[in-house]
């Protein structure tokens, strides 16, 4: 048994006609069915949020910071998980412990004697940790297809865990569990992957070539307890998967996992034969393993985070801090990236003219929808690019809050960089980039301060926080440093009680791009990008959209 058990574990209302309006309730939460999510302020920030429509308007409500914090975000089930990378204390791989067999096998039974974890248990933890370790590096849009490879057993366990925890994370697992174990555990762990229509594959029903419909082979076929030589049909399995193309060949497919410890290595002296499997991710789990200072790769992560103090000091183990509420996290530095080789094939529906709205806003609106129902994170946030009258172009990023026939809306200090620039040069280029969908959106147009009305109305719309946030802050201005704005934050929070009416301040509100130029851009194989781009034109006297196709 190994180390860590060694366990641980509608929307789119934006079509033709309609403006949508970005505003959040200032109270009392609204009631939801199917994709829609039960809204409110006071929401936690890791609360689940999904897009909704009011019957009576055709509304947008999104999500808008809190002082500090984010309300909710959206991520659907199937969606495509967005690549992310945390930010925790990085610990070398000199500083970490590493277990002998023996250590491995003391705390595995100290853990499940008197400190009271339960096989089962640790073997959600870890495969949890495994699943989530993938989708730190291995986006879903980009590796879907993962083979398990499950041993007969803790090992094979932990990768039934994962498969389910991937299948629910957006990928497509294929398990492969050629020596099943007949105990409740593990046939309870089969149970729940068929009753996800997961598919089983035999060793027979495997491709000659892993390569061709796999991205990811996860190996959780051995782990530390494993002693001897691999018996079939195992030894097969390792060897294909080790004969796949070394480490740092940049056209090797699929990329490879192991879990706790590579299959065909042994638990202290690493790859002895040199036939184990060469892995480009390892998830060690509770503490690394002595063979994984042998360990080459350009991913090796640690799953464990359950490890009570007990353990900690029984065997002075070092172990790095998990970040935030990850369930992993990496040991050593990134690896070096080649930004020069750093490219992506674009797969995409083609854009043809003859499918598109012929007013851009409605085109706008319509991908717009497309984007929220997408999940992507943000889809509201556009680059803002502004000029000086000396020809100085500075860009930054804000959030879309309205948009309709007369243009798009944001708001922010009028005492800003780019309100000067604005108030000098009062035009503008908005660009919306939504990666996971191969798509920029680029508007230009002149712009120009919206009412006061509108600006008290969205003013009051937003958090507490927020508008305390937004009357403390002198935007763009040099600032001592950061205890002197939570100073004057707790000084205006004490002048304000919750539920006190904040005055807008004058130097606080909104503005509007009116467009005159649409460009939307779709990625396509072989850098043939789709380039359709609305521009106003006058006909008869009367100004309408022309649309032309652009070389990419």
């Amino acid at each position: 048994m190994q180390s860590f058990r060694a366990k641980m574990r509608g929307m789119s209302v934006c079509c033709r006609g309609f403006s949508i309006g970005l505003l959040i309730p200032s109270s009392a939460s609204v009631d939801a069915k199917n994709t829609t999510a039960t809204v409110s302020i006071f929401a936690v920030p890791s609360a689940p949020f999904s897009a909704y429509r009011v019957a009576s308007i055709n509304t947008y409500h999104f999500p808008i910071p809190f002082f500090c914090s984010r309300v909710y975000r959206s991520v659907p089930r199937f969606s495509s998980l967005r690549r992310r990378f945390t930010v925790g204390e990085v610990m070398s791989e000199g500083t970490i412990s590493y277990l002998s067999k023996k250590e491995a096998a003391e705390i595995d039974e100290l853990l499940m004697g008197p400190l009271g974890f339960s096989v089962d248990q640790l073997m959600e933890l870890a495969g949890l940790s495994v699943a989530a370790s993938i989708a730190q590096v291995y986006a879903s849009s980009d590796h879907a297809r993962v083979l398990v490879i499950c041993g007969p057993g803790n090992n094979g366990g932990d990768g039934l865990v994962c498969a389910r925890h991937l299948h629910h994370f957006g990928y497509k697992p294929f398990v492969c569990y050629p020596k099943r174990t007949a105990k409740p555990l593990y046939t309870g762990l089969v149970t729940q992957l068929e009753a996800l229509s997961v598919k089983f594959l035999s060793v027979g029903d495997l491709p000659h070539n892993l390569s061709d419909e796999f991205d990811l082979i996860v190996d959780a076929m051995f782990g530390f307890s494993f002693h001897g030589i691999p018996r079939p049909p195992f030894d097969d399995l390792i060897q294909r998967i080790s004969s796949l193309n070394g480490i740092g060949n940049k056209t090797r497919s699929p990329s490879v996992i192991s879990v706790d410890i590579p299959s065909g290595w042994h638990v202290e002296e690493g790859d002895v034969s040199g036939e184990g499997i060469k892995s480009d991710m390892l998830v060690s789990l509770t503490a690394p393993k002595l063979c994984a200072r042998k360990f080459v790769g350009p991913h090796h992560f640690l799953g464990g985070r359950f490890v009570p103090p007990f353990i900690l000091d029984k065997f002075s183990l070092k172990l790095p801090h998990y970040p935030g509420t990850d369930m992993c996290v990496r040991i050593g530095e990134s690896p070096t990236v080649d930004i020069s080789a750093m490219r992506e094939n674009y797969v995409s529906p083609e854009l043809l003219e003859d499918q598109v709205m012929a007013d851009p806003t409605d085109q706008f609106c319509k991908w717009f929808n497309e984007a929220v129902t997408a999940g992507l994170r943000e889809p509201n946030a556009m680059a803002l690019s502004t000029s000086s009258m000396d020809g100085k172009t500075s860009s930054r990023m804000v959030l879309l809050k309205g948009v309709d026939k007369e243009g798009f809306v944001w708001y922010t200090n009028y005492q800003s960089r780019k309100a000067q620039d604005l108030s000098a040069n009062p035009f503008a280029a908005l660009l919306f980039y939504w990666n996971s969908l191969n798509r920029q959106v680029r508007v230009e147009g002149s712009v120009e301060k919206v009412s006061v009305e509108e600006s008290d109305a969205y003013f009051h719309s937003r958090a507490h926080g927020s508008q305390l946030g937004a009357v403390v802050s002198n935007q763009s201005a040099p600032v001592s440093g950061r205890d002197v704005l939570l100073a004057a934050y707790r000084e205006l929070e004490a002048k304000y009680a919750y539920g006190t009416v904040i005055p807008r301040p004058e130097h606080w509100g909104g503005y509007r791009l009116k467009p005159i130029l649409f460009e939307f851009w779709q990625g396509q194989p072989c850098r043939l990008h789709d380039r359709l781009q609305y521009s106003l034109r006058e006909v008869d006297g009367k100004q309408s959209w022309h649309i032309s196709r652009l070389a990419p």
